[in-house]
């Protein structure tokens, strides 16, 4: 017997749910999409009180799944079970008052509203004239926080807050709802190393709680650290759940790719010629302050830092999206003044930004137009007439070679995965032939296969004697693949490091300044 949400809601509210072995489960689940098969007879099972972290590569099925659970989609074919009930969910709604809580890899929240009223949207607390008590949101919100140990103003606008602060907003919003289940969508992309350690003491704590916490993660090591058990998905099939105890990373890989994975981080020597891009004394008069380095044909400068250290801002001054009030920019030698993103395209630079849902991908529209708009202006342009068939073929043959997993171009960017998307801007930026390729956070939230392919990709562009500045992070990538790393702290640059001599602890001093 199926049972409607709002049944079940009333059986959840009067305790009297029935004594199943499982919290939440799904059987035989599949779900189309336009010449797509995202999931094909999977399966699920959450305990009470546990971790259960999925696994699998961008497009593996993991996301659509949980979309599954969350009431965001209806499966085509299977069944879903709540506390050993099967039910139907209809909406994100049905999912939340069911205690069935989702917090999503691309932030959700309203950027012109407070936190505290972003956590109680629709749910907010009335006064005796039926008007919102803001007084009382106040007070609820400080409290919910001050249990997390979330420090954040419950008054402050959520677009003034790092994208750190938002996921926080996320977690106290989905905990807010007192819900069963959590599940968490790559929920340490944009942490830093101490915010993470926060993060996984809450879930200890909502675990201790007999809350069910689903975690989906690119990240091996916070397997091992965070969760229990995980399921393993390739291509839209369920290929096996166990302990997280009785396996190892590269056990872990095998079973998500379906093949080895040899070098993580494939680099190798090119040769290093003259200077390409030199900044002296950049400043943008409030996220950072006299930043100077240069970058040779063929070097990969990593830069490091915290969360808030400035290393984004400084990309994004450099490449014109914000303006520099101080300072100078050189290319090739010769002063610029790079007033426009389309003045820095002209100049052969090209910038893949950290947010790729908000500054990105241009959602409503499909791969080829997200492809093909860096290049418009001036190489597929003849006459004032584009030519659509050349730079069609010229998207497609690129989409192969990044391995973009879509039945066609006109498929709309919004569709894949997240790691699909990525690529697809990656090759948006590989089109333009860049000089100097600027990447900020190239690899969050892809999987170890994709980075594998992304970091290859990286170092043939340093081969051919393209500059890039990678922005990171993660780590072992900096670490990995930097001839030399810039490290910067509140918006200043700390030092350098050449590869030969950057460690972990090295990045980190200088990084916490």
């Amino acid at each position: 017997m199926v049972v409607s949400p709002s049944t079940m809601a009333a059986v959840r509210a009067s305790g009297a749910v029935p004594n199943a072995e499982f919290l939440l489960s799904a059987e035989g689940v599949r779900k189309e999409f336009p010449g797509v098969v995202a999931l094909d007879d999977v399966q699920f099972r959450l305990k009470r009180g546990s971790v259960h972290a999925l696994m699998g590569e961008n497009g593996a099925g993991k996301s659509t799944l949980m979309k599954v659970l969350a009431g965001i989609y209806t499966p085509d074919k299977g069944e879903v079970c709540l506390k050993g009930v099967e039910i139907q969910l209809k909406s994100p709604l049905d999912a939340l008052e069911n205690g069935i809580a989702m917090i999503h890899q691309e932030l959700n929240l309203m950027p012109f509203m407070t936190v505290a009223e972003n956590i109680w949207i629709r749910r907010e607390p009335k006064n005796r004239f039926g008007f919102v008590d803001h007084g009382a949101m106040r007070r609820m919100t400080e409290e919910l926080l001050r249990r997390l140990n979330i420090s954040i103003d419950p008054e402050i606008e959520v677009r003034e807050l790092s994208v750190a602060n938002r996921q926080m907003v996320e977690i106290a919003k989905a905990v807010s709802y007192k819900s069963d289940v959590l599940i968490m969508d790559e929920p340490t992309s944009a942490l830093t190393e101490r915010e993470v350690a926060h993060l996984f003491q809450i879930i200890r704590d909502l675990k201790a709680q007999g809350i069910g916490i689903v975690y989906i993660t690119h990240k091996m090591n916070e397997l091992f650290e965070i969760a229990d058990e995980f399921s393993v998905f390739r291509d839209g099939k369920y290929i096996g759940t166990h302990a997280s105890t009785d396996v190892t990373r590269d056990d872990i890989i095998r079973m998500m790719v379906g093949r080895e994975i040899t070098q993580m981080f494939p680099k190798e020597e090119v040769p290093i010629g003259d200077v390409v891009l030199s900044v002296k004394g950049l400043s943008d008069g409030r996220f950072f302050r006299d930043v100077s380095f240069e970058v040779r044909a063929g070097e990969i400068l990593g830069v490091a830092g915290l969360v808030g250290s400035g290393r984004s801002n400084v990309a994004e001054t450099v490449f014109g999206v914000t303006p520099a009030k101080a300072g100078t920019i050189e290319l090739f030698g010769k002063q610029v003044d790079i007033k426009s993103p389309t003045v820095a395209i002209q100049h052969g630079l090209a910038f893949l930004t950290e947010d790729r849902k908000d500054t990105g991908c241009l959602l409503v529209l499909n791969i080829l137009e997200n492809m093909q708009i860096a290049v418009l202006q001036d190489k597929f342009v003849k006459a004032g007439f584009v030519q659509e068939s050349a730079i069609e073929d010229a998207c497609e043959a690129m989409a192969k070679q990044l391995r973009v997993k879509t039945p066609n171009l006109y498929e709309r960017i919004e569709n894949l995965s997240g790691g699909n998307q990525q690529k697809a801007l990656i090759g948006r930026w590989m089109l333009t032939n860049p000089k100097i390729l600027i990447l900020d956070e190239p690899t969050r939230g892809i999987d170890v296969g994709a980075k594998a392919e992304i970091h290859r990709l990286v170092t043939e562009m340093a081969r051919r004697g393209v500059a890039v500045v990678m922005i990171s992070s993660e780590m072992p990538e900096v670490l990995g693949m930097s001839d030399r790393i810039m490290v910067m702290h509140e918006g200043r640059v700390t030092g350098f490091l050449n590869r030969d001599e950057a460690t972990q602890i090295k990045v980190m001093e200088l990084a916490a300044q």
